[in-house]
């Protein structure tokens, strides 16, 4: 290679966008990180205060009319969350308010303080969201750069809750178009993910460790024994997508949306009262771990199912992801009975498989597995991933997703955006 073959590849140019991405994801992931930190341990500290107050249930319904009537009043502008962000990426009219950031973090930690079931993932991306698109106020920034601002808050969010940089970064990548990726923003995604991580952890945020002890070799018996686990991951999947729309829309004819949590929460609290357990409430981080060592109850992710996705489509705040794992690892657990393979590897097989079904992001869940459970488990995980991802249909839990391509021919894409929309709508804005 000569020498002016080396100036062609404009290598001062590369050097620049390199160090502008990396400024920026210094700004966005230690913003970020630290928002993940203080919501991670605020939540650790709602969910203790819970376990120890068990009457604080009754609250719920109480609660629940605080946290529509805030979106109700002072949130119609950031109230769809997740899809928001979605649609903004695909169809850029506004910057995201910055009220979606404190709104979702007050109205989570009260869901989960009283006896909500939800997640946090959708917490931390809509809060990383937000703190990013307002780098939009201050500099010049174009259309294609704003996008991938918006890209690097879901991948900053996702990866600082969860400690998963590269899942994060794939995640916020794959989660845009079923089928597709568009790798603009590739490089800022892995960056601010590492650096958001590191971030939540300087700043005193911790994460659950998952162990994976009995790996046995990928034979093809074993391989069949897999594939069979991962179509139950995505019918399971599949449900919990269609469920969570159903209870949305069943709440939806309440013409006023605070009565939404508030009925929500009192059917909470009765079922609770009845089953006395708190076991199907808050994150469920505790059933998670057990999963993986010893039998639980064989109905475990049917009622967390249920209870989640009434919780969500009754208008509480939070996310569905850590519920999936829930599900997952729980589903995992119940499928030993039946299925002959090791029950730590089937509780980290549905661990990401369901989130992978549910979400349409295999490639992401695949990479989360490898970082949580080690690359020994990897083929496992991937097959796991991929099968759930056929077997769960086009619908996942995020209504403003868009659909790239068919996961099969035989398959009619369901009621979605289609990646057509997107392109005429660019169209009409140049």
């Amino acid at each position: 290679m000569t020498f002016k073959d080396l100036i062609s590849l404009q290598y001062p140019s590369v050097i620049v966008y390199l160090c502008k991405w990396l400024l920026i994801a210094l700004i966005i992931g230690v913003f970020v990180g630290g928002a993940s930190a203080f919501f991670l341990i605020t939540l650790d500290w709602c969910t203790n205060f819970r376990e120890e107050n068990s009457k604080i249930i009754w609250g719920l319904p109480a609660a629940g009319f605080i946290i529509g009537a805030l979106y109700h009043y002072f949130g119609k502008s950031v109230v769809r969350g997740n899809n928001q962000l979605l649609d903004e990426y695909h169809f850029p009219e506004k910057i995201i308010p910055f009220k979606m950031a404190p709104l979702v973090l007050v109205t989570t930690l009260g869901t989960h303080l009283f006896g909500g079931s939800a997640g946090r993932e959708g917490t931390a991306v809509q809060m990383g969201g937000a703190i990013a698109d307002q780098l939009s106020r201050f500099f010049d920034i174009k259309s294609l750069d704003r996008r991938i601002l918006i890209t690097m808050g879901i991948s900053s969010g996702f990866a600082a809750v969860f400690g998963t940089p590269l899942a994060g970064a794939i995640f916020a990548l794959e989660v845009l178009i079923v089928g597709r990726m568009r790798f603009e923003a590739l490089l800022p995604s892995v960056l601010v993910a590492i650096i958001a991580d590191q971030a939540c952890k300087g700043f005193g945020g911790t994460h659950t460790e998952y162990v994976v002890a009995h790996i046995p070799p990928i034979t093809l018996p074993n391989l069949g024994l897999c594939i069979v686990a991962a179509i139950c991951f995505g019918i399971v999947a599949r449900l919990f997508s269609k469920g969570t729309h159903f209870w949305s829309s069943q709440f939806k004819r309440l013409q006023y949306p605070p009565l939404r949590p508030l009925i929500g929460g009192i059917v909470i609290a009765v079922a609770i009262y009845f089953i006395s357990s708190t076991r199907y409430i808050g994150l469920g981080v505790p059933v998670i771990v057990e999963s993986f060592s010893r039998q639980g109850l064989p109905y475990d992710f049917i009622l967390k199912l249920l209870f989640t996705t009434f919780t969500l489509g009754a208008g509480f705040k939070g996310g569905e992801v850590t519920p999936l794992f829930y599900i997952g690892a729980t589903l995992g657990n119940a499928l030993v009975w039946i299925l002959p393979l090791p029950m730590d590897l089937l509780a980290a097989m549905g661990f990401v498989a369901v989130f992978a079904g549910a979400t349409n992001t295999p490639i992401a869940c695949t990479l989360m597995g490898i970082e949580l459970f080690g690359i020994e488990a990897g083929q496992y995980i991937a097959v796991a991933c991929f099968v759930a991802y056929l077997f769960s249909g086009h619908s996942g839990i995020y209504a403003s997703q868009i659909i790239g391509s068919a996961k099969h021919p035989i398959f009619n894409i369901e009621k979605g955006k289609l990646l057509s929309e997107i392109v005429a709508f660019r169209k009409r804005k140049e």
